[in-house]
């Protein structure tokens, strides 16, 4: 599946199929939803609490359940009395906990325990995967996904991460890992890049996969893709407005743009200007090779023109259909992009579950 050619009703046309159940927290506005549904699967509830991202969700999925409270205080049973089933009888739980605490960007283990900043509030991150782990214990699944940034796997991080080789200290028991298998499963999780998966965006995320242990299921992962979709493949198929749906290059930013190699950033690039220049967040794309990581912050811009990319090309970068409701400016709908779950990336996954664990 390309990701310009497919739309709205597409998703749910795939999502009657009713292959597998999902309910899924941290659903943002929706890039994981999209990508089971697409899979044949049917979403029954989701939670989101920040505000823009849920109303996001419902004007594209109106008829899917949220809960909006913090998934602090979401409990199995709220799950269970809605949807009208019982312990043990959701096929998938997925999950993508704010990541912000484990990003390489920033202050990263400085700041854990602490309340940040993250999206239009203030909230403490780096404990929400024991949240999930706790709804898992729970609510019991016969699968879990769990979705986070590679960053999880470095630094300081992997101490909190852990893995299936334990200490003698019983330190391992803080750790996502331990938590994640005591709840009763088998769990394995790998560093998997979109890119790889017919996203046309180099986006490398942490992927856990959980199966109960009463079902005796290897878990594997999908196969790479060989073929890999380019900016320049992007452009050719989309059809965009180019209006105020855009941000115009300052005189300044415009002269930077023509010294910069693509793919390569502001900073990078300072030395052949003779200048410090700030904003080492602001890339000029390779048209060659799939887009670089977007995130809510970095500026990525056009290949060949001096602009940054549309809104419509970040949905195809991002592998969104391409009339995906995703709010009313600019600035809120790259946020929204920048921190979902590429939808053809998560179809590939809930695709594979459904083939080799759940069928």
């Amino acid at each position: 599946m390309k990701p310009f050619n497919y739309n709205l009703d597409l998703v749910k046309k795939k999502s009657e199929q009713n292959l597998f159940s999902v309910v899924s927290l941290f659903a943002g506005c929706g890039g994981s939803s999209t990508g089971y549904r697409l899979a044949g699967g049917k979403v029954l509830a989701i939670n989101e609490f920040i505000k823009d991202a849920y109303e996001c969700y419902a004007k594209n999925y109106p008829d899917t359940h949220i809960f909006t409270q913090d998934v602090r205080e979401l409990k199995a049973e709220d799950i269970f009395e809605q949807l009208n089933i019982q312990k043990g009888e959701l096929d998938i739980l997925d999950g993508s906990p704010p990541c912000a605490s484990f990003s390489m960007a920033g202050l990263r283990e400085k700041a854990w325990g602490q309340e940040k900043k993250y999206s239009d509030t203030v909230q403490r991150t780096d404990d929400l995967f024991f949240e999930f782990a706790r709804l898992v214990r729970d609510v019991q699944p016969r699968v879990f996904v769990a979705e986070n940034v590679k960053g999880l796997t470095m630094g300081a991080s992997q101490n909190l991460l852990g893995s299936a080789q334990t200490d003698l200290f019983d330190e391992h028991k803080k750790t996502i890992y331990y938590n994640l298998v005591s709840c009763g499963y088998s769990v394995e999780y790998r560093v998997l890049d979109s890119s790889d998966y017919y996203v046309p965006q180099a986006r490398e995320r942490i992927i856990f996969i959980g199966v109960r242990n009463d079902i005796l299921k290897n878990i594997t992962y999908p196969e790479k893709q060989k073929e890999k979709i380019t900016v320049q493949e992007v452009i050719d198929n989309i059809k965009t407005e180019i209006d105020t749906s855009y941000k115009n290059l300052s005189k300044e930013q415009q002269r930077v743009y023509d010294l910069q190699l693509p793919g390569e950033s502001m900073l990078a690039c300072g030395d052949r200007i003779k200048e410090k220049i700030s904003g080492a967040g602001r890339i000029r794309l390779d048209a060659n090779k799939p887009c670089r990581t977007v995130t809510t912050s970095a500026e990525l811009w056009h290949p060949h023109d001096k602009r940054t990319l549309t809104i419509d090309e970040l949905k195809s970068v991002c592998s969104f259909p391409y009339d995906y409701y995703l709010g009313e400016t600019f600035a809120k709908k790259w946020e929204r992009l920048g921190r979902s779950v590429p939808p053809l990336m998560m179809y590939a996954i809930a695709k594979h579950i459904y083939n080799t664990i759940l069928k």
